[in-house]
């Protein structure tokens, strides 16, 4: 037992120790575009392009208005809105009319059927930039709030460093001491596994993308082979940033405190029930890899807390060197997303609900044999086959 603590131990430590060194080098390089130097004046992209700013929405009646209201008061001049009610049996649908009535800079689209071979959300996306006249595409969602500096700032920063494609990191609203307890273990393995610092560099397959704001060229849209390549994707905006990426088009992210912000989830429980339907995707829909995922997630992120209890003496240095590690992680979140780093204590517990979700996503995917989406099944077979 004595040389196993000294085995995993060492591991744990250097897979955190080298990721929170990584990150300490990496994470200065990405810009926050909330600095001076992306301020400029309302017209000051490169060119003043026109940006499509793309809104798929299926029974957001309660969100959609503000959502809407806000993107149509941004201080840039050259953009448009399309909207797509998708098959909502709210008042969304209702509700977008109205808007449009008051803005000509507003289009809407009505979907009442779905076409065979596509999600709901990207047949919405794919349709409205066909309608589209932008010189960029910005995907977004229809419950994500906009400063009116938002999009200029992005766009701004987008034409001097002449990316294709560039990711808004959005501000997490949290309520709860669950949403912060789960978020915050999910940004800490999203950096773990992701290493945001790494997606500008053309020579790693690290890639980025968030539904939230997904800013990208409508050339290199075209050329990736538009949503049609993604048509049934459940991630589609993390693959659509691994296809800009493999085509060897230049991408960014970028942070910006609050020029865009998303209530994610309502309590704990809400970020299991919004993970579900994703985590069995992530893992290819394959079960031999689930389980093996959840022992490692367990191992990576019980075994340090574990260990530095159950090891003696000098074993468990390296449990100890792993903790450190993940609550450095800990610290530089709090700089950036507003959980205070004490929640690094509440990491088991996380742990636990997060293996969990992997589970169960797993086993409601495999009982219904798809994913049921705001209403609509998924055969699990067609997700398979349209994996990127």
């Amino acid at each position: 037992m004595h040389y196993f603590h000294w085995i995993a131990g060492t591991v744990l430590a250097l897979a955190w120790f080298s990721r929170i060194v990584d990150a300490a080098i990496g994470m200065p390089s990405i810009a926050d575009v909330t600095q001076p130097e992306w301020n400029r004046n309302p017209a000051s992209p490169a060119g003043n392009p026109r940006v499509s700013i793309i809104v798929p929405a299926r029974n957001e009646e309660k969100e959609i208005a503000q959502a809407l209201t806000q993107l149509l008061a941004l201080d840039y001049d050259n953009y448009e809105v399309i909207a797509v009610n998708d098959r909502s049996t709210d008042r969304t649908g209702e509700i977008m009319e109205e808007i449009q009535k008051k803005s000509p800079r507003l289009k809407v689209i009505h979907h009442e059927t779905l076409p065979p071979g596509w999600l709901g959300k990207t047949h919405a996306m794919w349709t409205a930039t066909n309608a589209a006249t932008g010189d960029w595409l910005l995907f977004t969602d229809a419950d994500v709030l906009f400063k009116p500096d938002s999009l200029r700032r992005a766009l701004t920063y987008a034409e001097a460093e002449k990316a294709d494609h560039v990711v808004l990191f959005p501000q997490m609203i949290m309520k709860q001491p669950g949403e912060y307890m789960m978020i915050a273990f999910f940004q800490t393995m999203f950096v773990f596994g992701h290493r945001p610092w790494k997606v500008a560099d053309p020579k790693t397959k690290d890639h980025m993308g968030v539904g939230a704001f997904n800013l990208i060229r409508r050339s290199t849209y075209q050329a990736i082979g538009t949503y049609e390549a993604l048509r049934m994707e459940v991630l589609d905006d993390m693959k659509l940033g691994k296809v800009v990426k493999n085509s060897g088009f230049a991408q960014r992210n970028v942070f910006g405190k609050d020029l865009i912000s998303i209530r994610w989830a309502n309590g704990a429980m809400g970020v299991v029930n919004n993970l579900t339907k994703n985590f069995f995707a992530v893992l290819s829909f394959s079960w031999p890899r689930t389980l093996i995922s959840a022992f490692g997630l367990v191992f990576l992120n019980l075994m340090p807390f574990l260990g530095v209890w159950l090891a003696h003496g000098w074993a468990r240095l390296p449990y100890t060197i792993a903790l450190a590690s993940m609550f450095s992680i800990y610290v530089g979140m709090s700089m950036r997303s507003g959980v205070p780093a004490y929640y690094f204590l509440l990491h088991p517990i996380s742990t636990a609900l997060f293996t969990y979700t992997l589970f169960r996503s797993m086993f409601l995917t495999l009982w219904n044999d798809g994913i049921i989406w705001r209403g609509t099944r998924y055969p699990l077979e067609e997700l398979r086959k349209g994996m990127v």
